[in-house]
Formats: structure tokens, sequence, C-alpha cells
């Protein structure tokens, strides 16, 4: 808890670095300002969860994007041009409660007529187009590289040893969680017949005195799992489960070397085949959350009394579905980047990524020919905790170190806890190849069928970014692309701090070391820069 003299400290420090309105000062945080800021150590209220990535870090000690200090300060009663944003993802309830007055429709197409009205080669895409038509379960790239038995291919040696480090460490998570799930379910029983209710207590866990070896052992793993954060042993029974299924379909379907996912009928090696897919861009089953809930970051209906509030107003969602259960296709993601500029979209969200990418070129020419169009692309750097300068992570924007986009944007994730613990375990990082962080661990968005969730991943934090880009074209409708890139990189939190790095308390460097910018974004300073730049 914060002390009142830490609390004066903070409004001061705030009066002095921040200013208000368009004209304020940049919100500055040299060393000897940030590192005096003390640490959150109590546990963030369910508001705050919900909202964190909005949040201050000068006012609230939660590195957020100070987007509500944006609105309140800045944005007011102003009112900016609409911006489309295209996300690039799996399907997207365009009829959730929170989203449905925020998605793109194309005027110039008749919908349900089985026609091409607009003539731009898709029939029916009246809110976006999906590219994978029925395909729901697909491989892994590198097992796809493997099923084809072309042991010619460039990658296939690097394939099989990916395949069998992947499948040894699956196959033994498998063995893993299926003894744990045992034992806890097993425990979670016991308890709820001695207690005879489900909803025990941890006090009441620990109230416990038997001789009884059976007992016994389901309290002390229950005493383990309470120590360790958790809140009731049927939720820790339903997050295993929910994991072994994970685990499984990993083993099932992404490294399964038989499986045959696509069903659009086209040949993804052959980028002259454009036209397939269909214009249905909504979830294909109730399990496919991902676009929907990057889509809420973004464009959530901010102020409706519903849900959550997207970091953007004046956004419309182009849902473009490209991204399956399983590895995108890379002809999928050209050709969804190049329909999505031109559409009309200005900034393009793509929460998606792989290690193996046998046409990257295509996707790279897409990002190059987003930029030439004056769009933005961003990007999600992935989270597999690794150093994505030294480790292949596709798409990317570089040709032997050479950038081919000044519009291209990769983003890692951040977490709630400002200090050592600011960079999300998972997320990946990278001094020439990660832009700047926002943040990504436990983000409160829309799921399918008006539902809400916690979901973690690089995934979230990068659309996070995407409505910062969204609030600076609407606002300063005459900046470039390149400029909103500058803004934003320019305009972050400059943090100081050494942070723990890909989840290893071992490894500790300084947050300069792991991203392009040093820095972390933030909404208001970027809107501060754009109006000084557009000015």
């Amino acid at each position: 808890m914060r002390t009142i003299k830490q609390l004066a400290f903070i409004a001061v420090l705030s009066a002095l670095l921040s200013g208000c309105g368009s004209t304020g000062a940049i919100l500055l945080t040299p060393e000897e300002n940030i590192d005096a800021i003390p640490l959150k150590v109590s546990d963030l209220t369910e508001a705050e969860k919900q909202n964190w990535g909005h949040l201050d870090l000068l006012v609230d000690t939660i590195p957020g994007m100070s987007v509500d200090k944006a609105y309140t300060e800045i944005i007011k009663n102003r009112k900016g041009k609409k911006v489309i944003v295209a996300v690039i993802d799996s399907g997207i309830d365009i009829d959730h409660e929170d989203l449905d007055a925020n998605i793109w429709t194309n005027k110039d197409e008749k919908p349900g007529n089985g026609k091409d009205d607009d003539k731009n080669g898709y029939i029916d895409d009246v809110h976006g187009w999906n590219f994978l038509g029925d395909t729901y379960d697909e491989q892994l790239e590198f097992v796809r590289i493997l099923s084809s038995g072309n042991s010619s291919h460039p990658d296939y040696a690097r394939a099989q040893v990916e395949y069998q480090k992947m499948y040894e460490k699956y196959t033994g998570l498998k063995t893993q969680y299926d003894q744990i799930h045992q034992q806890v379910k097993n425990a979670n029983q016991t308890l709820i017949k001695h207690f005879g209710k489900k909803d025990y207590t941890q006090k009441e866990v620990a109230a416990i005195k038997t001789e009884n070896q059976e007992l016994n052992q389901a309290k002390q793993i229950a005493q383990f799992m309470f120590s360790n954060g958790a809140e009731s042993m049927s939720e820790v029974v339903e997050d295993i489960e929910a994991s072994l299924k994970s685990i499984t379909e990993r083993l099932n379907i992404h490294l399964n070397k038989n499986l045959k996912g696509r069903k659009t009928g086209d040949d993804p090696d052959d980028f002259n085949q454009k036209y397939y897919g269909n214009g249905n861009v909504k979830p294909a089953k109730k399990d496919e959350i991902h676009g929907t809930h990057v889509a809420g970051v973004i464009a959530a209906e901010r102020n409706n009394g519903k849900g959550v509030n997207g970091v953007a107003n004046n956004v419309e969602i182009m849902s473009i579905r490209a991204v399956p259960n399983g590895d995108e296709y890379d002809k999928d993601v050209a050709l969804a980047i190049r329909y999505a500029v031109d559409n009309g979209a200005s900034i393009i969200n793509g929460s998606f990524g792989k290690s193996f990418s046998p046409h990257s070129d295509w996707v790279r020419d897409a990002i190059a020919y987003a930029a030439e169009k004056d769009v933005v692309f961003i990007h999600a750097a992935g989270n597999d905790s690794k150093n994505v300068d030294t480790e292949p992570s596709f798409p990317d924007d570089n040709i032997n170190g050479k950038e081919i986009s000044d519009s291209y944007i990769r983003v890692g994730a951040l977490s709630w806890k400002y200090g050592s613990n600011l960079l999300a375990t998972f997320s990946n990082y990278g001094k020439q190849n990660v832009d700047i962080f926002a943040p990504g661990y436990q983000i409160y968005s829309p799921k399918p069928n008006n539902e809400y969730d916690y979901i973690d991943g690089t995934s979230f934090a990068a659309p996070a970014v995407a409505g910062v880009a969204a609030l600076i074209r609407s606002y300063y409708p005459k900046l470039s692309a390149a400029q909103v890139k500058k803004i934003i990189l320019d305009s972050g939190l400059d943090i100081k701090t050494k942070v723990i790095v890909g989840g290893n308390s071992e490894n500790i460097k300084p947050f300069a070391d792991v991203v392009k910018s040093g820095k972390i974004v933030n909404a208001y300073n970027a809107l501060i820069m754009a109006s000084k730049m557009a000015n």
C-alpha cells in the first residue's frame, strides 16, 4: 500500500511532468523519476484488472497506456475522422453486443445477392473476407513441410528437428498433466465429500485435523494449490482440463502429419489462385475466440454500459478471417494484407506468427505494399519467450537486416507489475526486431456470444497499439503511416529499470536491451506528440 507521503510525491510528480490538453509536455520518465515510483504491492481490484491497460503509471503505479487520461485531458468531446482497422485473425463475432456498432460495412456490396457488386473479385464481402472458407483445424507449418515429403525443401532438416523436439515435449506434458489431473481431481472430490459442499474455503481446509491418509493428502494438495494463488480447487481442475485439451489438440491436430485441414480448393503454393473462400467472417466454432478478443481490445464500444472500452473511438473493424486453429498459410496472409489495403484500411493488426515461412517473400511484399499505400501494419512479437533477433519469427519486415517498410511495428507484451516483472514471461523480445511493448497479460475483452474473458498474449498487446494508432489517425488524419509509427515509438515511456526476460529469473537485462525503442506505449504522450507534429 502507498503511504500519504508517497501519494503526495506522485501527485507532485504528475503535475510537473504531465500538463493538460494537446499543448501539454511529453511525459518523459528519466531514471530519477520513474525509479522513484513505488511498486504496487496490493492485488489489483476487479475494476483495475478489467481496465489495467488503460491506466496510468504515475497515478496508478500500473504500467498501462494512459488511455483514460488521454480521453479525459486531450480527446474530451472532440470529433475525429472514422478510421478502418483491418483485423487479420480468426473469425470475429460481428454481432457481439460490444462490437456490432463498430464493424466495417462495404457499402458498395449488396449482401447476399451472390454477385461481386464492387468488382473487387470477392463476392458478398460485406464485412470483410474469409480466406479460410470452411477450414478450422490446421497443422503447424513445419509439419506441413514434412508432410509434403520433399526432403530437398530448404527447411526440411530444421523441420525434422523441430518436430521431434515438440512431439517429445507435448507427449511428456500429456503424461505429466494426466497424472496431476487425476491427483487434483481426486483431492477435490475427497474434500467435497468431507465438507458436503463444492465451495469449501482455504480456511476450512487449513482447519482439517485427521488421521485419515486420503483426506490428509487431499488437504496437502489443496493447501499447495491455495499457496500458489488458486481461489478454488474446482477452478484448478478446470484449468488443468483446459491445459490437457490444449496439449491433446497440439498432438492430435497441429502435429498430425496426416491431417488434411484446408478446404478452400486452391493450391496454397500458387499465388495466382486468389479468389477463394467466402464472405462469412464469423467464427466457425464457439471455441474460435481469438479474433473477437483482438477486435475488442481495439474497438469495443466505449461507454455503452457493457463489457469493456476499446482503446479507439471512431473506428470500424474490417474482419479478415485468415488464421486457423494451427499455423496460417503465407498465401492467405499476403492476400489478406492486400485485401485490407485495397478496401480502405489505414491500419492492419496481425496477431499471428510462426517459426517457418516457405513463402515469406509473398508476405514481405504485401507488408511493403501496405507501407507504399500509407497503411500501418502492427504485428504481435509472439509468445515463445525467445529472442527474435537470433531465432526466426514470421512475418517480419526485413531482408538481411534491411527493413522493407517504414510503417511496420512489432509489439511485445507487458504484465501489470511495474518493476523487474514488467515483461510478460511468455513474450518474445529483441533489441533489433521488437519495436515497443504494450499491455498483453490477462487482458479482459469480448469473446463470442456476448461473453468476456481474460486472455494472455502478445496477440493482445498488438491491438492495444493498433488502437493508439487509430486514435492518432482519427484526430490527426494528415499524418502519414510512417509518422504514426515514429510517434508511437518516440512518445512511449522510457523504461530504465532492469527486467526479468523470458520468465527466467537468471536472465535479467536492462529494458533497453530487449526492445528497439526502449519504451512502453503511452497513448497520452502519443496524442501530444501527434499534435505537435501535425502543427
